[in-house]
């Protein structure tokens, strides 16, 4: 087993990026440091372990680093073997994790777009939870979590926060249109591991609209100049 010591995450606790690599890491039993990477003034670190996109998260681990949520999570699961499991790259969350950041920071009709693209992408992994769950608590078994439920686990609760943020009710998780997702949400949600790592409801709602005045105020500022 490789040395359990040697592993550093760079990441920031709004992140479902980083979120769901610690997810990773505690389902595998992997201790690791935590490193808080300030975003709004990139460290060196983050520019130097990851000069091309420059974008948390990052780990570390034997003198090699790596970027990319899936393809931290495939190495982590290809490195510790314990707890096997099969990565799916699933193209519905895919495509809710691209139109989430046009739906905070857009209004008006682009904004109405956004949303009809994320409900159509919700509608979608609800009928993939109802024909692969299968009365199962998880993709893993009902006792065994597997990747796909942690590359999935982050969405009801962003998509709720994000929701609010962007004065956008509609697309606030609805447990009565989607049942089989709320009901597995909620199993995935109590577990120890998750509980330690995942962001509180209120304070995602609070970054989410201080990052959105801003991000407007900023474009505001451009159009002026134009």
């Amino acid at each position: 087993m490789e040395e359990q010591a040697e592993v550093k995450l760079l990441g920031r606790w709004f992140s479902v990026f980083s979120v769901r690599v610690e997810w990773a890491l505690k389902l595998k039993g992997i201790k690791y440091v935590k490193i808080e990477e300030d975003t709004t003034n990139k460290s060196s670190l983050l520019l130097n372990s990851n000069p091309i996109y420059k974008r948390i998260p990052v780990l570390f681990h034997n003198e090699k680093c790596f970027s990319e949520s899936l393809v931290i999570i495939e190495y982590i699961d290809d490195t510790w073997k314990q707890n096997p499991s099969i990565l799916p790259q699933d193209p519905a969350e895919r495509a809710v994790a691209q139109v989430l950041r046009n739906v905070i920071f857009s209004r008006g009709e682009r904004q109405e777009r956004q949303v009809k693209q994320i409900k159509d992408a919700m509608e979608v992994i609800e009928k993939v939870l109802m024909l692969e769950l299968k009365g199962k608590k998880f993709f893993g078994g009902d006792a065994d979590v597997g990747l796909i439920d942690i590359v999935l686990g982050w969405l009801p609760i962003w998509l709720d926060a994000i929701g609010e943020a962007a004065a956008r009710t509609q697309i606030i998780f609805d447990s009565q249109k989607y049942p089989c997702w709320d009901k597995w949400t909620k199993n995935f949600s109590e577990l120890p591991f998750v509980i330690e790592t995942l962001p509180p409801r209120d304070k995602l709602v609070v970054h989410f609209k201080q990052l959105r005045k801003l991000m407007r105020a900023s474009a505001a500022r451009v159009a002026s100049k134009i």
